[in-house]
């Protein structure tokens, strides 16, 4: 995917795609340090159609929920041939007993047999994380193991 990046003087900097529908989505990365959401028309990025401001958490969570969908999506695809293996998402809940916790102290693969194979964090990832990785709210757990097991996992990272 081809990736347009303009400088806009003065205000920041203009990255943006053409979608496959043929509509214009990026973000404007302010110099000050806000980030917009914007739809443009397609044969001119310069005609904004839409914009949504974006405070840092926000930009973070539509990060981690966008990468996150694409690596489970391929988790998914790569595991359909071995069954009884299914990806799912968890996010880390304000609320969650393992916030702020290393990923270790929540013993999810002893506990239900189910392997957490990347972390989405704030539009990054960490793949393959260790248990001394501390987990954060909202976080996206990406996670591989049986159906029981991710609702066993899912249970345990709400409740303990």
């Amino acid at each position: 995917m081809n990736v347009d990046e303009t400088n806009l003087p003065g205000l920041g900097r203009r990255k943006d795609f053409m979608t496959a529908s043929g509509r214009r989505i990026g973000v404007v990365e302010r110099r000050e340090g806000q980030t917009e959401l914007i739809v443009s028309a397609w044969d001119d990025p310069d005609t904004c159609q839409a914009s949504i401001p974006l405070t840092t958490e926000e930009a973070a969570t539509l990060g981690n929920l966008l990468g996150g969908q694409h690596l489970a999506m391929k988790l998914t695809e790569e595991h359909k041939d071995v069954p009884g293996i299914v990806t799912r998402q968890f996010s880390i809940a304000p609320d969650s007993p393992f916030q702020n916790q290393p990923m270790g102290k929540a013993c999810i693969r002893t506990r239900c047999g189910v392997s957490i194979v990347a972390i989405m964090r704030e539009g990054e990832v960490l793949p393959s994380p260790g248990p001394d990785v501390v987990l954060h709210t909202g976080d996206l757990l990406v996670a591989v193991g049986t159906q029981e097991g991710l609702d066993a996992a899912a249970d345990i990272l709400r409740h303990g």
